[in-house]
């Protein structure tokens, strides 16, 4: 979950806010939101235990059409794009130290390692992402206690309530900016799309997911305290690379190479986390539709070899072909609606299904669902309002899922007919 949203996004929130107050406000409310999504998806996922995350939920809840636009929006947008944007601030981030080198060779090189590490065996898959996760708890905790050491003169900015802080809170900026930090908390829901790889997945997929949200939270709240403690208002606003600019100011010119060696480092690890779980959810949906079974064929190590290629292909297409800004506000609209139709179904569940085995159950059920939903709709609201191309972008993504499905089908149907031969 830690990567790029929270190592770019605090330049472009400083353009509208400059409040410390507010901006932390940001990361708190993005934090309790993912929170909230993490405990319904721990209610859902224990009550239909099965890979595949939204596209799972919405197909058994809803109906599979609805499943298949989602793991269609997953697979084309949901991981994709979140996997060529860490790539890209990869390669911004390495380049910045290393000006000789192109970030885009550098996103897609990193990409292409990845994928073939992931089709290797499953263990190597598990035992890639654990090591890389650790990593980068350890580096952004020693990067917030260095930043608070080493500062002799913190930025003289406030980070308790102020004058027009509340109309602040409430205002089309602060919306605007959760968008950036719901793309943040991107991955809060990650082991939903493997809980077949997980050990006891009804005893074990809420604690993976509140404990790994809640974690992320307060590491997230504690570094952009260190970026706006460390670093000028006026040098991080408008600024992708926020994380070398804030090192720049801790430990000179030097240090600041090697910690954005280091934070190119951490978003390894992002690129890995995607690489890992998106493939299974197109796994999931070519196991489910004939037509499209190639997505599930695995290899000797019953890794989704096929579904892997793809994800990362279409990765590589991102970067060739689109800015970073479009590409996130575009993908967090896409999976904002996800989102919010998948905890949206925890309702509907319960009203149609309440003697379902629930091995964990949403506390109290239901304002968790009710506050996320709200939140996620005012954001998406302002998407609409503010950015209409990529939320007509994200919405012809959703459409040409259904025609696919609609097609998919209708190809199946033919097949199974008496008499048809293929």
């Amino acid at each position: 979950m830690i990567g790029t949203g929270v190592f770019t996004s605090l330049g472009f929130q400083l353009l509208e806010i400059q409040s410390g107050f507010v901006i932390l406000a940001l990361w708190f409310v993005g934090g309790v939101t993912a929170l909230c999504g993490a405990m319904t998806y721990a209610e859902l996922g224990g009550a239909l235990p099965r890979s595949g995350g939204e596209y799972n939920f919405l197909s058994r809840t809803f109906h599979p059409a609805v499943g298949f636009v989602s793991g269609w929006m997953s697979a084309t947008i949901g991981f994709a794009a979140p996997t060529a944007l860490a790539a890209i601030t990869f390669g911004t981030y390495l380049a910045s130290v290393f000006p000789a080198l192109s970030p885009r060779w550098l996103a897609i090189g990193l990409i292409a390692v990845l994928a073939a590490a992931h089709a290797t065996t499953r263990r190597a898959s598990g035992g890639t992402q654990r090591t890389f996760t650790y990593l980068k708890v350890v580096l952004i905790a020693v990067f917030c206690v260095l930043g608070w050491t080493l500062v002799e003169a913190p930025q003289d900015i406030r980070f308790l309530p102020g004058p027009g802080d509340g109309a602040l809170l409430v205002s089309g900026a602060f919306a605007v900016a959760l968008i950036y930090v719901h793309y943040a908390y991107t991955g809060w829901n990650a082991a939903t799309y493997v809980i077949d790889e997980l050990d006891r997945p009804r005893e074990t997929l809420s604690r993976v997911l509140l404990l790994g949200t809640g974690v992320v939270m307060a590491l997230y709240l504690l570094l952009n305290f260190t970026f706006l403690y460390a670093a000028p208002v006026d040098a991080l606003a408008g600024k992708l690379e926020v994380g070398y600019v804030a090192a720049r100011f801790i430990f000179g010119d030097a240090g600041a190479s090697i910690m954005g060696v280091a934070l190119a480092l951490l978003l390894i690890s992002t690129v890995s986390a995607m690489t890992l779980a998106g493939p299974r959810v197109l796994q999931v949906i070519g196991q489910d539709f004939h037509a499209l079974r190639f997505l599930a064929r695995t290899n000797r190590h019953d890794v989704p070899l096929v579904a892997i290629v793809l994800q990362s292909g279409l990765a590589v297409a991102f970067v060739l072909t689109a800015t970073f800004e479009s590409i996130l506000v575009f993908a967090g609209f896409t999976l904002g609606v996800s989102t919010l139709c998948t905890v949206a179904a925890v309702f509907v569940l319960r009203l149609r299904r309440p003697d379902l085995p629930r091995p964990y159950r949403v506390p109290w059920y239901p304002l968790p669902p009710l506050l996320f939903l709200a939140v996620t709709g005012w954001t998406l609201t302002y998407i609409v309002l503010q950015r209409p191309t990529e939320a007509l972008a994200g919405t012809a993504v959703f459409a040409t899922g259904a025609v696919f499905y609609a097609v998919s089908r209708w190809l199946s149907s033919r097949n199974t007919e008496p008499g048809h031969v293929t």
